[in-house]
């Protein structure tokens, strides 16, 4: 199972919301700060998380794995690029990007899809850009729970299987790809505060 937290709502609809999570608007700043002009979003949704960089001239384009969640970014007035797909095919096009934001999914891969999104996502990268995902921490209050399939690889529900990053498997993963920052975010629910939040880390890399 993949893009499971912005593509298996279709029985939910928008079960996030519309405000776009802080890391998005944390990213935002980060990449105008950077001048950055063009962004490639794997695991686009429905587009909660796209729109804050649209509104300060940022172009965007999506991959999503459902239809339905396509639909209701169309619904909604967006109207940018969006390959239908899984990342794990990617690439979609031959376009390299100035920056590449993934949010909440990387951790829904396996070792060996994990390692191919992220070596694809680098390919994707101008010279000096940037890639940021937010992946769910060890910190995170659901780590430990369900059934373990590996080492801090948890089927924490039917069908739904986390892998949990500490700063030793960043490294491990990201290290050959330009790492230059790791940092940890507490992201409440939006739409619903009597949810507990969920703890992510941050992953900066750059493509030197």
């Amino acid at each position: 199972m993949t893009e499971f937290w912005e593509s298996s709502f279709i029985e939910k609809q928008t079960m996030w919301g519309f405000e776009p999570s802080d890391s998005s608007i944390l990213t935002k700043d980060f990449f105008l700060e950077q001048k950055v002009k063009d962004i490639l979003i794997p695991g686009f949704g429905y587009g909660r998380n796209a729109k804050v960089f649209i509104d300060n001239g940022i172009d965007v384009t999506g991959i999503e794995i459902s239809k339905t969640a396509i639909e209701l970014a169309r619904d909604n007035g967006l109207t940018m690029p969006i390959f239908h797909g899984s990342v794990t095919d990617m690439p979609f096009d031959d376009k390299l990007y100035d920056g590449i934001f993934s949010y909440a999914l990387i951790h829904l891969l396996n070792k060996r899809e994990r390692e191919k999104f992220i070596h694809s996502c680098y390919n994707q990268l101008k010279p000096n850009g940037y890639m940021i995902f937010t992946a769910i921490s060890k910190e995170a209050p659901m780590y430990g729970k369900g059934k373990q399939l590996g080492k801090d690889y948890f089927e924490i529900m039917d069908g739904v299987k986390m892998f949990f990053y500490d700063s030793d498997s960043i490294k491990q993963e990201f290290g050959q790809y330009g790492l230059i920052e790791i940092s940890e975010i507490v992201e409440p629910h939006k739409d619903n505060e009597t949810k507990p939040p969920f703890t992510f880390t941050i992953v900066k890399c750059q493509k030197k």
